[in-house]
């Protein structure tokens, strides 16, 4: 295998890192006014990814950099092309921080209300827009033949963009919603498990839909196989789900999470941006990676670093890995 195709994989699993682990974070977000029934029950289901949801949105700083290094005709044509959708990303997630950090800064529930629907909204975006981008990376975008774009904003906005859209985003909830029934207890666990059900029913049906046009329109073994996992685990976690087993549902959602995008990249390769001017325009992993030595030097970094990011993060679930109730919030806190 050569460097090329090592990084490529490389930068995969990152994102896929990354949606593994801010997933649950945008399904939790978009959570919040549908299982809380005053301000105690917000705050519980918030301080559920409260010691985590900076880290895990970290991911997507490494997986955008080891893009930018390893593939930067691919960041370049990708980041152009998609610079206004980036940017609605950018800002939802920028609002997203914000209010979690400033919605405990009031005393009035005005106050508190108005940064609640900014973590909705700083939630559902990204998870809407994350899905459509790379379902428009997968089916190809109009490229000259300098890798340029040349289509707009409506160009991303196509049917099959739309459905991995909305793909992502309900996945996301249901995702969030049984990391809620994993994290909580009472009330609050019981309705995000009920709602779970009926959201994940409608991701379900949403997934089969877009995962066989995926296959239709870009076939491989490896991505029907992925495929496949991502269908069965998503379904056993429903069910899984629907009985009470919260920790063995929430790992095969994460099951569910990896394959799909995985699928993603399976049916990508060897493009990287795939021109739908004309095929000879493509960005694949040859004509769009970095040198040999600057692969080289990034594969000993990567080599050496990631091991200890990740033994710190597990270590950091493992700390916070208790239970939130309403018990634990104290009158009058954030």
């Amino acid at each position: 295998m050569q460097l090329n195709e090592i990084w490529f994989l490389i930068v995969g699993v990152l994102f896929i890192g990354y949606f593994v682990l801010d997933g649950f974070d945008f399904g939790v977000g978009m959570a919040i006014p549908f299982v809380s029934r005053d301000d105690v029950d917000r705050r519980v289901v918030i301080n559920t990814i409260g010691p985590v949801w900076d880290m895990n949105e970290t991911w997507v700083l490494v997986a955008g950099a080891s893009l930018f290094a390893a593939f930067p005709e691919w960041y370049a044509s990708l980041f152009s092309g998609f610079y206004l959708a980036l940017l609605l990303m950018l800002a939802a997630l920028i609002m997203r921080g914000v209010a979690f950090e400033y919605r405990g800064k009031g005393e009035t529930q005005k106050w508190k209300n108005t940064f609640d629907w900014m973590i909705f909204i700083g939630s559902a975006t990204p998870a809407l827009l994350w899905g459509t981008a790379f379902s428009n990376i997968v089916q190809g975008v109009p490229l000259n033949e300098q890798h340029i774009y040349t289509g707009n904003l409506l160009t991303l906005l196509n049917p099959y963009g739309l459905l991995g859209g909305l793909v992502t985003l309900t996945l996301f909830f249901t995702y969030g919603l049984v990391f809620i029934t994993l994290k909580t207890e009472g009330d609050v666990r019981d309705r995000a498990r009920a709602l779970a059900t009926k959201v994940g029913s409608i991701a379900t049906l949403l997934a089969a839909g877009f995962l066989v046009w995926t296959l239709v329109a870009h076939f491989s073994w490896l991505g029907l196989a992925l495929s496949g996992v991502a269908a069965v685990a998503l379904i056993g976690a429903l069910l899984l789900n629907h009985f009470g087993r919260d920790g063995w549902s929430f790992v095969l959602l994460v099951i569910t999470v990896m394959t799909a995008v995985g699928s993603l990249f399976a049916a990508l390769f060897p493009n990287v941006l795939p021109s739908t001017t004309n095929p000879a325009f493509s960005l694949t992993i040859e004509n769009a990676s970095s040198t040999p030595y600057t692969l080289t030097v990034m594969t000993w970094v990567v080599v050496f670093c990631l091991p200890m990011v990740l033994a710190y993060q597990a270590w950091t679930y493992w700390v916070f890995s208790k239970r939130v109730s309403r018990k634990n919030i104290p009158a009058g806190g954030h």
